[in-house]
């Protein structure tokens, strides 16, 4: 068994010795099997969540509270936020001192002590190397920034990620500046899609951790950037469609004409859009000026749950499939980004809905990615219930079911 981890008033993580460590899928407290836990990877950090108290089983395997009276001392519960390529298996078991407070939109990983170590809730589904912490916020950025901010002193976009590398800590951002793998290039701020789990534009009266774009950038400043990146940059991958911007097909024109202008400069590095994927004829566009490869973000292939969660305008989740179909009859990479929430992502339901989605629209990849929500705020979205496998299963079940798809949790260079 897992012992309960919690912090106290200093914030030091301490391990309780009364009770073992419980996990949250769905609407329920589990207890974690050895499958589902890991030791923390490195890369990770801990955490305390503001404003609840860690939940745990007891030596009667009854529920019971870690609360003050039973420490004399006041705690907080903890948890684990994971690095790029992990995904996470269970939520904390904690409750809130307040029902009425919201959580952070935050990938928060229940977390518990075992064998003198701590230990996550969590699988790994991709490699660690490019997006290892270490890798990014280092001494020498902001003068990596101030330089390319020189070199294009007219470029709002350059100005625009270098206020989300320093503000924001966005990898995708600082990529640009360090010159090497996928880097970022916002362009659009408004959007098709009204996500409860937003981070840059709230929907449901939560704070978003993020400011969206709020101009629109030209031909030439789209171009410029992408130009500059792919011409240095190892592995070098250009994405439209960030957290601080809205829908990118929906600038289809622009980005369609910055497109053709990069491939006229250099025909290497891989051109990717993420996207909902419910403008097809701004897809069909992108896909005509030469974009590469495209990564559609999706909480459900159930038509209901897609709804209840993205809120779409003007489209439906057959736009979707029509966009995926129309980028694998030409031939491009089609990934999905699928927001992973341990309790319903692996629901029998959603696990079927996704592989029919995934077979009969001929999905290269699945991207597994933590959706960073408030769980009391997706099940008031999103109803509960259901047969429930495990995320480790749901894994199984797609490598097993779909022979040679590529599960990973980011994207990869295609060309």
């Amino acid at each position: 068994m897992f012992l309960t981890l919690y912090a106290n008033i200093k914030g030091e993580i301490i391990e309780s010795r009364r009770l073992d460590m419980l996990g949250r899928s769905g609407v329920d407290w589990v207890v974690p099997a050895q499958g589902e836990m890991m030791p923390l990877p490195k890369g990770a950090s801990l955490i305390c969540i503001p404003g609840h108290i860690p939940v745990g089983m007891d030596q009667n395997d009854q529920l019971s509270l870690l609360s003050s009276a039973s420490t004399a001392k006041k705690v907080q519960a903890v948890a684990a936020l994971l690095p790029q390529g992990f995904t996470r298996t269970l939520l904390p078991a904690c409750v809130s001192e307040n029902t009425d407070a919201e959580l952070p939109l935050m990938g928060y990983a229940a977390v518990g002590f075992k064998d003198g170590k701590i230990w996550a809730a969590a699988v790994q589904s991709d490699e660690h190397r490019k997006w290892h912490p270490c890798y990014y916020n280092t001494e020498g950025l902001p003068k990596r920034i101030d330089r390319m901010l020189k070199k294009y002193p007219a470029n709002r976009i350059v100005k625009q990620l270098a206020k989300c590398s320093l503000q924001y800590s966005c990898y995708t951002a600082q990529n640009l500046f360090y010159g090497r793998w996928e880097a970022g290039i916002p362009t659009m701020n408004a959007c098709n899609a009204g996500c409860i789990g937003c981070i840059s534009e709230s929907h449901i009266n939560t704070d978003s951790p993020q400011e969206r774009l709020s101009f629109s950038p030209s031909v030439e400043e789209i171009s410029e950037v992408g130009i500059e990146h792919l011409s240095h940059a190892q592995d070098g991958i250009i994405s439209f469609g960030q957290g601080c911007e809205g829908e990118p097909s929906l600038n289809a024109n622009n980005l369609a004409q910055a497109i053709m202008k990069i491939r006229q400069s250099l025909p290497r590095g891989t051109i990717n859009i993420n996207t909902n994927a419910g403008y097809t004829a701004g897809i069909k566009k992108l896909c005509q000026s030469g974009l590469d490869a495209m990564r559609v973000t999706v909480f459900s292939c159930r038509e209901d749950n897609y709804n209840r969660y993205h809120c779409p305008v003007n489209y439906k989740l057959s736009d979707v499939e029509e966009s995926i179909q129309y980028m694998k009859k030409e031939g491009r990479h089609v990934a999905l980004n699928l927001l992973v929430f341990p309790g319903f992502t692996d629901r029998e339901e959603e696990i079927e809905a996704l592989l029919d989605f995934i077979s009969k629209n001929g999905v290269d990849m699945i991207q597994l990615r933590n959706l960073n929500i408030d769980p009391a705020l997706l099940f008031k979205h999103i109803p509960a219930g259901g047969e429930v496998f495990g995320i480790t299963e749901l894994a199984h079940i797609l490598k097993e079911e779909i022979p040679g798809l590529k599960i990973a949790s980011y994207s990869h260079p295609v060309k």
